[in-house]
């Protein structure tokens, strides 16, 4: 295979990558809580080929040589996590967070197991064996809390209603009740997003290979009034897909996509010329 051909193969491959990414970008656009996926590219190598001296001619500038690229390929997916709009349900159990932070939650049920992270706030109560009700996701995993200091999952008593103050405070309150402190919501903020990894069920983690100090770090962490996070109750986050940006970004893509394989098709007619030629 020839240079050229190399080229256009390579370009194709990277560009094919992008398109099903923005095909998940515009799939999702409606998704409560899904964030955008944005690409880097990255040239995959570069080689300075020489020239004999009588390429040096009168008004040459540049100093003997020209370098050649071998294309470029998709190094990284990034997640995009700009704010989306918030709408309003009236639900007490959907919870949304203005700032830069995620809900940690439990996927295995286990306060000691993996741990990951969704902007996915329609939650719900769900009955356990104690009788109290678990907040969970809408796909089953458990919204940790923090309780005096200690991580557990949020139980509402049977009777009682959630409710959730701006900064994650949690209490169930009934009419003619005494309120129960339930601790407050388990929250991080994301100090790394290239690190960020998506997983299945609109849900982030850590690759197993970095620690997670290096990705997130605990909002409690944080000085008092310098989270910049609020915590909203009975609202949703709606996707930050721009459906007219990902529209643009997909007929450039497809352009340069198209491009790519006229280039590999008329390389492939030269080589045919110049094999029938050597025949």
């Amino acid at each position: 295979m020839n240079s050229s051909m190399s080229i256009a193969s390579t370009s194709m491959g990277a560009l094919q990558q992008k398109l099903d990414m923005l095909a998940d970008n515009i799939a999702n656009s409606n998704t409560v809580g899904y964030k955008r996926k944005t690409a880097v590219f990255e040239d995959i190598l570069t080689s300075l080929s020489p020239q004999e001296q009588d390429f040096s001619l009168p008004g040459r500038r540049t100093p003997l040589g020209f370098t050649l690229g071998w294309g470029a390929r998709l190094a990284a997916m990034q997640t995009d996590l700009s704010q989306g709009v918030l709408q309003q349900t009236g639900n007490m159990t959907d919870i949304a967070i203005e700032g830069n932070g995620l809900f940690e939650v439990r996927t295995d049920g286990n306060l000691n197991g993996a741990r990951a992270f969704t902007r996915h706030g329609p939650f719900q109560l769900i009955p356990d064996a104690n009788g109290d009700r678990i907040l969970v996701t809408n796909s089953g995993q458990q919204v940790v809390a923090d309780v005096g200091g200690t991580e557990d999952f949020v139980r509402v008593p049977e009777g009682y209603d959630l409710s959730v103050a701006t900064d994650g405070t949690l209490t169930a309150v009934g009419n003619g009740l005494e309120p129960i402190a339930l601790g407050k919501l388990k929250l991080v903020e994301v100090t790394n997003p290239s690190l960020l990894q998506a997983v299945a069920d609109n849900l982030y983690g850590v690759p197993a290979n970095v620690a997670p100090g290096n990705v997130v770090r605990d909002i409690a962490a944080l000085p008092n009034g310098e989270t910049g996070i609020t915590v909203r109750q009975g609202f949703v986050e709606q996707s930050n897909v721009n459906m007219a940006d990902e529209m643009t970004d997909l007929m450039i893509v497809q352009r340069a996509y198209q491009l790519s394989a006229r280039a590999l098709s008329s390389s492939e007619q030269m080589m045919g010329m110049a094999n029938s030629l050597r025949g």
